[in-house]
């Protein structure tokens, strides 16, 4: 690789870390409000957008420890944000859902981050647009992308029953 080359991969490196410090900077201001962090706002994320997710799948998402989301989770479902229901098929199985001060809080959250999202994107060429989404899913290891575009899948279905 050209120096050039090296120049502008660590250029892209360090605007990534920028974005990400400006894209959660919003949401971690809010989150504080209630003495929560990132690992707090995934949780939120994740299970306003696909209501039911396991704790298994919710484990794979994150790729956390079981301990460290359960720390979480707790806290979660004290603060009565989250509640976890025994399966229907499964009794042991744990369904996590929002509860209603739980899904306003992360519709607020989702809010602050959509917003930023929109204004990038009306200010891109369409052609870019596309293009900004093809490098997110190249960013993911490709390993995981059939996943992820699973777990996309399934949570616009989701959200598309309410």
């Amino acid at each position: 690789m050209a120096r050039d080359d090296d120049a502008a991969v660590l250029d892209l490196v360090e605007l990534f870390f920028f974005a990400y410090r400006d894209f959660v900077g919003d949401a971690d201001r809010l989150l504080e409000n209630y003495g929560f962090g990132r690992a707090h706002h995934r949780v939120l994320h994740f299970v306003l957008r696909r209501p039911g997710l396991t704790i298994a799948a919710l484990l794979d998402i994150l790729k956390i420890t079981k301990q460290s989301l359960n720390r979480v989770l707790k806290q979660l479902l004290d603060a009565g944000l989250v509640e976890a229901r025994a399966g229907a098929v499964d009794r042991r199985q744990r369904l996590l859902y929002l509860t209603p001060q739980g899904a306003k809080l992360a519709r607020e959250l989702t809010a602050l981050q959509s917003k930023r999202f929109r204004r990038v994107l009306d200010d891109l060429p369409p052609s870019a647009r596309g293009a900004a989404a093809e490098f997110l899913f190249a960013m993911i290891d490709s390993e995981e992308r059939l996943r992820v575009r699973d777990h996309l899948a399934r949570a616009r279905r989701g959200n598309e029953r309410k």
